[in-house]
């Protein structure tokens, strides 16, 4: 099991964006040092929930700043980019970073951002779909044209720069929706699991990835991603307490609502294709501390952490994308001592 940290960049009340860049940087710098294996940094436009508008500025920022991490989106939203700028953006991040990047793609849920761009959020999977073909053929062939329902390159194009990794960018779709996880698992492109998922269902889309990518012919267990919010005490007890504090500090309300939800805003209903999300961000985010102990959060004492750590990668998984608090108003020094014990306490039970 490898480990990387997710860094949402949300802006707290207070918190200038400078603020916010400089103390994830600062983070980011830390896994490094503690020996992480990746970062993975969300997308995100038009409120504090995440600020940072294009992965790939950033990314290139950070490949400056660190030597050996792997750097990673998690994830870009393609039916709101031209797909040709991601596979040149990204194209040049791998070149800069001596090729370390990882590309985790996704469709996008966010009604709220697909009307800011003025984008139909029932086309999301399609767009999507289309985008994927572009960019893979941008990176696996000499020349390019794509002729399409949503985009065109008008001429047969090359890209420049090419990526340094080959074929290319390891891909992963973020993806736990029963349907959505065969649809990859039959191309053999990795999952990234949704942190929001229980554990039951990230165990299914893991077991269901394999099923479909091995009657498809795709041989080797995937290199499969799972998110989770992660936290481990000294204590199981002090984990509860931690638990209640961070909760208490923190308005879910923020993250989970109408904004938030894949609503189709003509109907008031889940968007075409999302069905599976129905209602999912309209409930206000509303869980019991119950809940999210038993079968949302990798939480507890050390030995507690490891024991839900084994069991994802018993489910298949090979890398586990921790957020340690990205919706948390934790001060750095305090996120620190919190990766500073993961990593000493947890990480080497998996080396």
């Amino acid at each position: 099991m490898r480990f990387s940290t997710f860094h949402l960049f949300h802006r707290f009340d207070g918190q200038s964006f400078k603020d916010v860049y400089d103390y994830h940087l600062e983070l980011i710098e830390l896994a490094e040092e503690l020996g992480f294996h990746g970062v993975r940094l969300a997308e995100h436009h038009f409120r504090d929930y995440g600020v940072v508008p294009n992965l790939f500025t950033m990314l290139a920022h950070a490949a400056a700043r660190t030597e050996r991490i792997r750097l990673g989106t998690g994830i870009v939203v393609l039916p709101l980019h031209n797909p040709v700028h991601v596979a040149e953006e990204a194209a040049l991040v791998d070149v800069l970073s001596g090729g370390r990047l990882d590309l985790g793609i996704g469709r996008g849920y966010q009604s709220f951002e697909f009307e800011g761009f003025g984008i139909d959020l029932a086309e999301a999977r399609d767009r999507f779909n289309e985008a994927l073909e572009v960019i893979l053929g941008l990176w696996t062939g000499d020349a390019f044209r794509h002729e399409g329902k949503f985009y065109r390159t008008g001429s047969e194009v090359s890209l420049v720069p090419r990526p340094l990794q080959r074929p290319h960018p390891p891909i992963h779709v973020a993806a736990v929706s029963p349907e959505t996880v065969t649809m990859y698992g039959e191309r053999g492109l990795p999952i990234l699991a949704d942190p929001a998922a229980t554990f039951r269902k990230v165990v299914q889309a893991a077991e269901r990835w394999r099923e479909s990518a091995a009657a498809a012919g795709h041989e080797g267990p995937g290199d499969l991603v799972v998110a989770r919010s992660v936290y481990v005490a000294p204590t199981v007890e002090q984990a509860r307490e931690d638990q209640a504090r961070f909760e208490a500090a923190f308005d879910r309300s923020r993250i989970f609502n109408q904004k938030s939800s894949p609503i189709d805003s003509r109907t008031g209903k889940a968007a075409q294709g999302f069905e599976y999300y129905q209602d999912r961000y309209l409930k206000g985010g509303t869980v019991s501390a119950d809940f999210r102990w038993e079968q949302l959060e990798v939480i507890g004492d050390p030995a507690r952490v490891i024991e839900q750590v084994t069991l994802l990668r018993a489910a298949g998984f090979t890398n586990l994308l921790c957020d340690f608090g990205s919706t948390r108003p934790m001060p750095l020094e305090e996120m620190k001592r919190v990766m500073r014990f993961f990593a000493a306490e947890v990480m080497p039970a998996f080396q």
